[in-house]
């Protein structure tokens, strides 16, 4: 086993267990995810940027890794936090074992803690910052309580736009990439689009010159009001007309460019198994979800767009559907992955309104 280290929280409390993964020290946003499975998607979803994350299921890395399963290329989080880590995974498809894979990535590990403990801490008192260390008698407090996640979006997106061909192209959609999931290119794939990624900073100007049917809105981390410029820019590729889909942090972003505000949630949504209700239709589905922001429901303008979905546990905005430009978004994962796929109806529903205002078929 690994050496003893620790984690440290801003209130002062210290959790003791033993290291793996790569040596050294982290400093990060400390929050949980309690999904029981999907821990390759949870370290390859770039939305984790900055932060340290608890798995609350206590056995985790059973089933080695797995490099298909993937959301991205770089690693999200920057720590890991697990009660055990299995050293002899068992699976056809996996590649090795989490130790390893961290070495290689650079991910600091911390495993043999009670993370419910840790869990229930986090709920209790909100989500704080930490460190991860081998050395407690060279802790900095300070540095643990000033640190803030930045740059994010920048950090994790695209430099340069790729386009995949599809040779059962119905449509093209612009995917906007603020820290995009791989299976958001598959869904829309897998509905006949061809997807062109594009860097976070793109201009209307140069979607119009992609000739495209769409725009897809992404997932990403960090807090989505330090994205000025993207905010602007989006009130600009709105006014192209084109049918619009945003997730999560997409979600929160065409928010703030339509006058919403958004808030910080005590300690957030993250896991395979969050409740959203349909207003106005009694459906309930599970999600999958990853965000600590939310988009304020009673800040939104009467006359721009209306609540579709809201959380059934705590009541707050998963959803914004819009009246005066063809677009909708959600707080919640439609994609999954991992995670229930209750609503992947909704990739039916953007391809379809791209279909319609091309022409090829009636109004969706």
């Amino acid at each position: 086993m690994g050496n003893k280290a620790y984690l440290v929280l801003e209130n002062g409390k210290v959790f003791c267990g033993e290291s793996f993964g790569a040596a050294g020290e982290v400093t990060a946003e400390v929050v949980f995810t309690t999904g029981m499975t999907g821990y390759l998607e949870t370290l390859t979803d770039k939305s984790y940027f900055g932060q340290i994350v608890v798995q609350t299921f206590p056995l985790i890395g059973n089933y080695g890794v797995i490099p298909s399963d993937f959301e991205g290329k770089i690693i999200g989080p920057c720590g890991y936090i697990v009660k055990e880590w299995c050293q002899s995974p068992s699976n056809f498809r996996s590649e090795g074992d989490l130790d390893t894979f961290f070495k290689e990535r650079g991910v600091i590990g911390l495993c043999g803690i009670d993370t419910r403990a840790l869990t229930k801490v986090i709920r209790e008192s909100g989500v704080m910052n930490g460190m991860i260390t081998t050395d407690l008698t060279h802790v900095d407090m300070d540095k643990i309580h000033s640190y803030r996640v930045t740059n994010a979006v920048e950090s994790t997106s695209v430099t340069e736009m790729t386009r995949r061909e599809n040779p059962e192209k119905t449509c093209t959609v612009a995917l906007m990439d603020y820290g995009y999931k791989e299976n958001i290119r598959r869904e829309l794939e897998k509905r006949g689009a061809e997807v062109i990624v594009c860097p976070y900073n793109t201009t209307a100007d140069e979607l119009k010159a992609l000739n495209i049917d769409g725009v897809m809105l992404s997932n990403g981390p960090g807090d989505p009001a330090d994205n000025i410029e993207v905010i602007e820019n989006l009130k600009k590729i709105m006014n192209m007309g084109k049918p619009l889909f945003g997730i999560c942090l997409g979600h929160q972003l065409l928010a703030l460019a339509n006058g919403f505000k958004t808030e910080k949630l005590k300690y957030g949504h993250r896991g395979a198994n969050q409740p959203v209700s349909h207003v106005g239709k009694g459906r309930t589905f599970i999600t999958s979800q990853n965000h600590g922001y939310a988009v304020k429901a009673d800040t939104l303008p009467e006359e721009v767009g209306k609540m579709s979905y809201f959380n059934a546990n705590d009541g707050t905005c998963e959803g914004v559907d819009y009246f005066r430009w063809n677009c909708f978004t959600v707080q919640f994962h439609p994609e999954a992955n991992g995670g229930p796929k209750d609503t992947e109806f909704l990739f039916d529903e953007f391809v379809s309104r791209m279909l319609a205002a091309k022409g090829v078929i009636d109004n969706a």
